[in-house]
């Protein structure tokens, strides 16, 4: 009988309407009903309800995107997630028995404001859309990213950008840019950072790989995102977004090699760990 493998799902959408949970639940439901081990989910709501998993009764974290500011505002979950990051580092840190971490969007901000990895500034306008994102050499060779190609695609979609990278920090603790944002030579702005491996555990996307076209249809026909891309780019590069949405090598690749893949490959590795315990 294969060891239990426990999935913590972060919600980080305080509480506001979103097509991303559920993305990740059906990513996690359909791992549980085709993998050989015995996995169990639990969601939490991190921020309308204060709900933090303890790390010592999960293998595997998903935290998702989110609205808002991802600087401080003085809010009790933000401590807690601080703790949440530090606990699970700690015991990476420690610990033979892993624990494993995917941070998506809001999330990924979050850490590279805790890790003071970068600059998290706010964007000029709202970023949305499916997106070109390259990967830097390191991304060419790093597991969950070498099966797409380059660039590949993904559902953009944030207010917030980390730019200004602190390699020096990155060195320190021996993390990883992965991919930045398409090269727009006509703007003089920094390409943001797009992915970055935290460690062997623990990996983050600025995008979100867990998108699906459905969910992402759904969400261009909230005015919001629909003005936000015809306003940047014209109604000619929304009506391209809207036809190109289920390509079968764009957004359906990537949610079909991230997520999936880091499930498995986490999952093996607990596995691993409790057979040589």
């Amino acid at each position: 009988m294969n060891h239990e493998v426990r999935i913590a799902l972060l919600d980080m959408n305080n509480n506001h309407p979103n097509q991303g949970m559920r993305n990740i639940k059906d990513i996690s439901e359909a791992f549980k009903a085709h993998s050989d081990y015995n996995v169990s989910i639990e969601v939490f709501d991190v921020r309308h309800k204060y709900e933090m998993p303890d790390i010592a009764k999960f293998d595997i974290f998903i935290s998702s995107g989110g609205p808002g500011n991802p600087h401080k505002e003085g809010f009790v979950w933000e401590e807690n997630y601080n703790r949440f990051l530090n606990s699970i580092w700690k015991h990476n840190k420690e610990s033979e028995a892993k624990k494993y971490l995917f941070l998506i969007c809001h999330s990924f901000q979050l850490a590279c404001i805790y890790w003071d990895l970068a600059e998290v500034t706010q964007r000029k306008s709202y970023s949305f859309g499916v997106m070109p994102i390259h990967k830097t050499d390191e991304g060419e060779k790093d597991f969950l990213l070498k099966n797409l190609p380059e660039p590949f695609y993904a559902v953009d979609s944030r207010a917030y950008q980390v730019v200004q990278p602190k390699f020096d920090h990155f060195e320190k603790h021996s993390m990883k840019i992965l991919a930045l944002e398409k090269n727009r030579p006509h703007i003089d702005l920094e390409r943001a950072v797009m992915s970055i491996r935290f460690s062997e555990e623990i990996f983050g996307t600025q995008f979100h790989p867990e998108a699906d076209p459905e969910g992402f249809l759904e969400s261009l026909k909230v005015e919001k995102y629909k003005n936000s891309i015809i306003e940047d780019y014209g109604m000619e590069k929304y009506q391209e977004t809207v036809d190109r949405i289920d390509d079968e090598d764009k957004v359906v690749l990537t949610r079909r090699e991230i997520l999936p893949r880091f499930l498995e490959f986490a999952a093996q590795q607990v596995s691993k760990a409790v057979s040589l315990a």
